[in-house]
């Protein structure tokens, strides 16, 4: 096919930090000088918190009561002197009150699933839905997407940004957009073989499983036209992105956001330094700080990210507490640009677990049953309390070849995977050994954690 021969060679040039050619989204600001960048984030955020004060008596009341104007913010440092957000102050405004323009001006509303109480709502007017897609687009072109991809959404088209955000920033770049939706993997595999889709929206664990399925179907990875994976909606832990790759023989990539702030698009992976993502500075002002105090801690340590919107209307949000923990650099990158970069998110400060006493966070268990072999990515950690002490239990998934009839091969690396997550948790576990195939599989996020504990 031709035209992925000419996709080939853009995607050689955009491996290369060659930006000639390819219609970078705000490429001065991307490659911009730092000073220049914070100058605008300055300028951007005055404005901001002036339209946020105007227009959304929570925040107007609760400046009023630090004793903080809109005149007061004269330099970025002064950021900390506004109030923090965090998801309780959404649910307790449900639905609109921290709306900032009229309904009629709303053109989207987005929701988070309210599981766990009233749900989240965000708005877009038409300056947010092109702000929106342009950092989509952004991050897109960043993973070695060009216009004329055939992008096909695994994500589902509701409520939830992934779909839709994503959507519109391809369809922005220049992509033809395939929407197939959440579900019927079959049907999904099919799609790439009949469309010729270069490029797959979709959690990794989705993907993961679509490997599977396909494999199993007799479906030839390598020879199809797949070339990039968009991941996100969950983390990737570098050993589930290795095989993805592997095994669909695509440049599997990372993006990064949430629905507060404005759903993906606040960060993304390029594709020379694929340990990190570059933040969309000039649309966000980010803060590193310590989750406990909500001091600022030094570049580069780790922390809780902080994000302010600097060009939300609809629904403004000022310093909102993602709970997501990463450390932040400033170093230009080896692709040109000079964008800010964060680790990729692997945890949350409110999925530590504390287990007799002991911090224990998922992705250390991620991270001991990438380096096994014969183990999948699949796993599931269930605590619960036998007779007044806390119990995890860890559910390891087995590859085919490395189950066994033996019950002395199957107990001897049961025991194994116990001493080694032992030695990495400092907290004993048990090991329950699962078949292939027996963890569920998701077309959304997957749930690594089932908490029993009353």
């Amino acid at each position: 096919m031709a035209d992925l021969t000419a996709k080939g060679a853009a995607l050689a040039a955009a491996r290369a930090g060659d930006f000639a050619g390819l219609p970078v989204y705000d490429r001065a600001r991307e490659c911009a000088p730092r000073e220049e960048v914070r100058a605008l984030q300055l300028e951007k955020l005055k404005a901001q918190v002036a339209w946020t004060y105007d227009r959304v008596a929570w925040y107007r009341e609760r400046m009023d009561a630090l004793g903080v104007a809109p005149g007061d913010i004269r330099s970025l440092d002064d950021v900390h002197k506004l109030p923090f957000t965090d998801k309780s102050v959404l649910r307790d405004t449900f639905p609109y009150g921290l709306f900032a323009v009229p309904l009629d001006e709303v053109v989207e509303l987005h929701a988070s699933s309210g599981t766990t109480g009233k749900p989240i709502v965000v708005g877009y007017n038409a300056h947010d839905m092109d702000v929106w897609s342009d950092c989509i687009a952004r991050l897109a072109q960043m993973a070695g997407v060009v216009p004329g991809d055939r992008v096909q959404m695994a994500f589902g088209y509701g409520m939830f940004t992934g779909g839709f955000g994503l959507h519109y920033g391809c369809q922005k770049l220049g992509c033809m957009m395939i929407p197939a939706g959440s579900g019927n993997t079959e049907r999904h595999i099919a799609m790439i073989g009949d469309y010729g889709t270069t490029v797959l929206i979709a959690t990794p664990s989705y993907a993961l499983h679509m490997c599977e399925v396909g494999e199993r179907l007799g479906f030839d990875w390598k020879a199809s036209t797949l070339r990039v994976g968009l991941f996100g909606g969950e983390p990737c832990p570098p050993g589930l992105k290795a095989e993805i790759e592997e095994r669909m023989h695509i440049v599997c990539t990372d993006n990064y956001g949430l629905t507060e702030v404005m759903g993906p698009g606040v960060s993304g992976e390029c594709l020379a330094a694929r340990d990190m993502q570059h933040i969309a500075e000039d649309h966000f002002l980010w803060e590193v700080v310590d989750p406990e105090t909500g001091e600022p801690v030094g570049e580069g340590e780790m922390g809780e990210l902080v994000l302010t919107p600097l060009d939300k209307q609809a629904i403004p949000v000022l310093r909102y507490r993602t709970h997501d923990l990463t450390r932040v650099v400033c170093e230009p990158c080896a692709c040109g640009r000079t964008s800010a970069r964060m680790q990729k998110v692997r945890a949350r400060c409110d999925d530590m677990l504390i287990i007799r006493g002991t911090n224990v966070f998922p992705s250390q268990v991620e991270d001991v049953l990438s380096g096994i072999r014969g183990v999948t990515p699949h796993y599931r950690i269930v605590v619960e309390t036998a007779n007044g002490l806390d119990r995890m239990t860890v559910h390891v998934e087995l590859k085919p070849e490395a189950f066994s009839d033996s019950f002395e091969e199957m107990e001897g690396l049961r025991r194994a995977i116990e001493e080694k997550l032992k030695g990495v948790l400092l907290v004993g576990v048990r090991v329950k050994l699962v078949e292939p195939g027996g963890i569920e599989r998701t077309t959304g996020k997957a749930k690594h954690v089932e908490d029993l504990r009353k």
